[in-house]
């Protein structure tokens, strides 16, 4: 596989930890080395919030990604932040019904995913974070789905048990809106 990295960015509150923290287990599970650096402003909820996750089958050197390959935005400040690292290539995912713009950018493979609206059709408008995360991992292979849905179970309290099958169909319908025919 190689060294991949992402960069999940939003405001505090999003789940944007979460989905780092996810990564990096799953990534564990799997075998692989890992880095998670999570990042805060100065306010927890509703300040800025981002992490960068690495996993490469090799030694990581260096946690920092200056040239992420690929970012996930939860909101416009963090669209604005991240999109000018993507190199050309790079992989953009945007939570549509968070951020009021398209990417200005034609050399970067982009996504929007109307992750609030999905979850709401779920019954449960807090798993938008997992929709982003199911359809980075279809379109990114950085792990596989069955080591997020087991990673959930190490990371989420046993009192949030009983969400995990929503949190799966979370991920399945995230994967399911960047699927192509």
């Amino acid at each position: 596989m190689g060294q991949q990295n992402v960069v999940i960015a939003g405001f505090g509150g999003q789940g944007v930890m979460l989905v780092g923290e996810l990564l990096a287990y799953a990534g564990m599970i799997e075998g692989k080395h890992v880095t998670w650096v999570p990042s805060y402003g100065i306010e927890m909820r509703g300040g800025t919030a981002h992490c960068t996750v690495t996993i490469d089958d090799e030694e990581i050197n260096s946690p920092v990604a200056e040239e992420p390959e690929s970012v996930i935005v939860f909101n416009g400040s963090s669209l604005e932040k991240f999109e000018p690292l993507l190199p050309e290539g790079g992989l953009l995912l945007i939570n549509s019904a968070m951020v009021d713009r398209e990417s200005e950018r034609h050399d970067i493979r982009t996504y929007t995913i109307a992750a609030n609206n999905i979850a709401d059709k779920l019954g449960n408008s807090q798993v938008s974070n997992i929709i982003m995360l199911g359809a980075f991992i279809e379109l990114s292979g950085m792990v596989s789905m069955e080591s997020v849905v087991n990673a959930l179970q190490q990371v989420l309290p046993e009192r949030h048990h009983r969400l995990l099958p929503l949190n799966r169909q979370a991920l399945e319908m995230g994967a399911a809106s960047v699927k192509t025919v």
